[in-house]
């Protein structure tokens, strides 16, 4: 009987260890990998605590979650093959949207919107592999406009005015390639 008590106490311990996954604190990132310490297989497995998700093979895969000290919800999307793939959302800790918008790749592609923690639009526009590209708008964080302008290739082009807290215009000038042509 102290055997079969023993024994079942023991599984507990094991299987509960098991079912419970590990943190990231648990785990080394070593060439872009991550690792148990003190090993040197990539690391398979369920991850637990602030961050949640699945590694396999040392990279992040599939659905995560990460969380706030005040346990809200911090962000949440999906990688692939160790990338961030898909729509992402990321909370400020009020539980306010901060940002959301599309990875390819690894890299920010499509329409993305940002917010400031009162719930204000912070400013929108889009990505094309990493770049941002097309029409951009900023506000401040009481709804006034701050900028407005285009972007080609990651670099600003055309028109483009900035204003003031108090709304007076700032600047008004045209681009090209990044550079200002008029102002």
């Amino acid at each position: 009987m102290k055997h079969i008590l023993t024994t079942m106490v023991l599984m507990t311990f094991l299987f509960s260890g098991l079912l419970l996954g590990e943190t990231m604190d648990d785990l080394v990132k070593r060439d872009g990998l991550y690792y148990k310490e003190f090993t040197d297989v990539p690391f398979t497995g369920k991850i637990t605590g602030k961050k949640q998700g699945t590694i396999r093979n040392g990279e992040k895969e599939g659905p995560w979650v990460r969380y706030w000290y005040n346990g809200q919800l911090l962000s949440k999307g999906t990688y692939k093959d160790g990338e961030k793939e898909g729509p992402w959302v990321r909370y400020w800790d009020n539980g306010g949207i901060d940002y959301k918008g599309t990875f390819k790749d690894g890299k920010r592609d499509g329409p993305w919107v940002s917010y400031h923690d009162n719930g204000q639009l912070d400013y929108k526009g889009t990505y094309k592999d990493g770049e941002t590209e097309g029409p951009w708008v900023g506000y401040d964080d009481n709804g006034q406009l701050r900028s407005k302008g285009t972007f080609k290739d990651g670099k600003r082009d055309g028109p483009w005015v900035g204003y003031h807290d108090n709304g007076q215009l700032w600047f008004e000038g045209t681009y090209k390639d990044g550079e200002i042509i008029d102002d």
